[in-house]
């Protein structure tokens, strides 16, 4: 047995984000008999497959295209044109003041945020300890075992909404929010993994003016949100400026293997982004970009967008209304599902704890998330232990026999005839 390092012990222990994946490869390459309700894989929507297809085919019966895919390596910051293109879009639709140098590329937006984390907090040149905060708690799963140091993240516990008789919603609180010198950044996904919150351009606004300040980034996850793939249900308006590290991804709009990350934030920081990058990984892949590249230029990237959202706004509409019609007699509440994959539900009064609840349905077949470990930085909460995460990514008859055996175990449980 080797012996390993505080590196090596805090990163190859069992996480959150490990056993989501780890679950993952087993129903989606293993036991394609369980239920899939859990990570975040996106759904295979058919005109989204052709398309790529169609892009893939073209670039594989070209000489040039096929050598650029397979033969060359990626400069260091991303193929120069992929950036002005995207530049240009971005500048042209939504007024951003941005050129090709606010661009690079990652192996992936969780590749990229342990590289924006830990450039920006931990432990400091003069030894302080500074940490990212999450003004809106739950938060991804994937950021808890990011930063290289212990107690790197720290959460505000979320006002909640109580909407109808079976509906919520999560609100940053400001009165609660609170920023110190130990802060290195603001960082919020929008939407929101795991809850599809979508916070609202009054709330980005204040959190950016919060961010400006006290002189730290906000930073914007937007691999569910905008301004792509844009999975969002509800009209909000893109935000980036000098002080926001916007970070965007392939992968929900269909490309979840090819492991593309962009990250978008005033120059100095690209540039030091960039050369941890290079040192990480040498080069990033050039799969992603090769099959994006000329999408901006005539706006299709619009079209493929709007595709996607319709095609899970249609799903989560359904969604809804069969849980809603399955958890008849047991004390739920759905958060809103503003945008993203999932739904959000909090099991008020739960007997058991989440974590044991995902145990009993994955013996049962089905695989979801537990809420416990979402709630990054945060105290004893017994919300914490009330909520699950579930995908609705996979057909509609595997969601409905998903959530029949949810339905049955809830019963049981809460003793429901």
């Amino acid at each position: 047995m080797f012996k390993l390092s505080k590196f090596g012990e805090k990163f190859s222990q069992e996480s959150g984000i490990v056993s989501l994946m780890e679950d993952l490869g087993t129903a989606l390459n293993e036991n394609p008999d369980l239920i899939f309700m859990g990570g975040g894989n996106p759904a295979r929507i058919p005109e989204i497959e052709d398309y790529f297809h169609q892009r893939l085919k073209h670039i594989t019966e070209s000489n040039d295209d096929r050598f650029n895919l397979l033969s060359v390596y990626q400069s260091p910051q991303g193929e120069l044109q992929l950036r002005k293109e995207m530049a240009s879009y971005l500048s042209r639709r939504f007024q951003w003041e941005i050129t090709e140098k606010n661009i690079t590329f990652a192996n992936g937006s969780q590749s990229a945020f342990f590289t924006i984390y830990n450039l920006l907090a931990g432990e400091m040149p003069n030894g302080e300890k500074k940490k990212i905060h999450f003004p809106l708690a739950p938060e991804y799963v994937g950021y808890a075992n990011a930063g290289l140091s212990d107690l790197f993240f720290s959460s505000t516990k979320p006002d909640i909404e109580l909407i109808g008789d079976d509906m919520f919603k999560y609100h940053v609180n400001f009165e609660q929010l609170k920023v110190n010198d130990n802060i290195a950044a603001l960082s919020v996904s929008r939407p929101t993994n795991p809850t599809g919150n979508v916070l609202t351009d009054e709330e980005i606004n204040q959190l950016d003016a919060l961010a400006k300040q006290h002189n730290i980034p906000l930073i914007i996850d937007g691999a569910y949100g905008l301004p792509f793939p844009n999975i969002t249900f509800v009209e909000v308006k893109p935000h980036w400026n000098d002080n926001t590290i916007l970070v965007l991804s392939l992968s929900k709009l269909g490309l979840p293997a090819v492991r593309t990350g962009i990250v978008i934030a005033n120059e100095e920081f690209i540039e030091q982004f960039t050369r941890v990058n290079t040192i990480c990984n040498l080069a990033t892949s050039s799969t992603g970009p090769t099959l994006i590249s000329g999408i901006f230029n005539n706006d299709e990237i619009t079209t493929l967008t709007q595709t996607v959202r319709h095609y899970y706004q249609t799903k989560v509409e359904f969604v809804t209304q069969a849980f809603k019609k399955a958890l008849t007699g047991i004390p739920y509440r759905i958060h809103v599902p503003e945008g993203a994959i999932f739904i959000w539900l909090w099991l008020q009064d739960l007997p058991i704890t989440s974590n044991e609840l995902y145990q009993k349905l994955k013996s049962k077949g089905v695989l979801v998330i537990p809420g416990e470990e979402f709630f990054i930085g945060l105290d004893e909460w017994q919300h914490k232990k009330e909520c699950i995460r579930i995908s609705y990514a996979q057909s509609p008859e595997k969601i409905t026999a998903g959530i029949n055996i949810i339905q049955q175990e809830l019963k049981a449980l809460y003793q429901v005839e």
